[in-house]
């Protein structure tokens, strides 16, 4: 780790995106991207991070969208309808702040983890999808598919967790069209459906660690 590094979670203003890096002195050298939620900030994801892997490197970021006393990804136009340019603009954004915090902060994006919830989730499918190779691995919490218009995209590399609420009576419905888009463009996907609803919690955290650990053992095996 450089000098530039913060490793109290300090609120980090260098980059397009506002963000907080964590980084434990016995650090394993894995790292996740943490996409929050809508109408919260980027700590609110830190806690189950924590939980699925102690050792990791976090950084947090927080949405720029300012929504009542939040933050999101994307401007939305109803629950499950989101303006088309906001998603793209926003999308073109973050992907710029991955590369250049990889670069910052020195990571290896073979190693990185993306662990989206709900709007951050959505988020991460779209970087997946107009940005092909950034995201290798991708964790989608209560996710829905988001963009009107989809590119072709090669996304034979990535291996995608997705978990939906059964109670979730809102998103859960999208979720298997999610599931097959992402398969579709050749993702590895991994769906899951928690008896619960668009919360989170420790039965979450276990199926992502469980499922980190298959991934690892298949890359290993590669």
């Amino acid at each position: 780790m450089t000098g530039e590094t913060s490793q109290d979670g300090a609120l980090q203003r260098d980059l397009a995106f506002r963000y907080r890096l964590y980084c434990p002195a016995d650090s394993t050298g894995e790292c996740f991207f943490l996409l929050h939620g809508s109408g919260v900030d980027e700590t609110t994801l830190v806690p189950l991070a924590r939980e699925i892997a102690p050792r990791a490197m976090l950084i947090a970021v927080r949405g720029r969208i300012v929504q009542e006393d939040g933050f999101r990804w994307f401007s939305r136009i109803t629950p499950t309808r989101f303006e088309q340019h906001s998603i793209r603009t926003e999308t073109d954004a973050f992907a710029g702040f991955v590369t250049d915090a990889a670069t910052r902060h020195h990571l290896d994006l073979s190693r990185t983890n993306f662990l989206g919830y709900s709007n951050g989730a959505n988020l991460v499918s779209s970087l997946m999808l107009l940005h092909p190779g950034l995201v290798e691995r991708a964790a989608l919490l209560r996710p829905m598919p988001v963009l009107d218009d989809v590119p072709a995209a090669d996304l034979s590399k990535a291996r995608v967790l997705i978990i939906a609420g059964a109670a979730d009576l809102t998103y859960a419905p999208f979720a298997p069209a999610l599931v097959t888009l992402l398969s579709k463009h050749g993702a590895e996907i991994d769906a899951r459906i928690v008896p619960w609803g668009h919360e989170f919690g420790s039965a979450d955290a276990a199926i992502v660690r469980q499922w980190l650990s298959g991934s690892a053992a298949v890359a290993q095996a590669g």
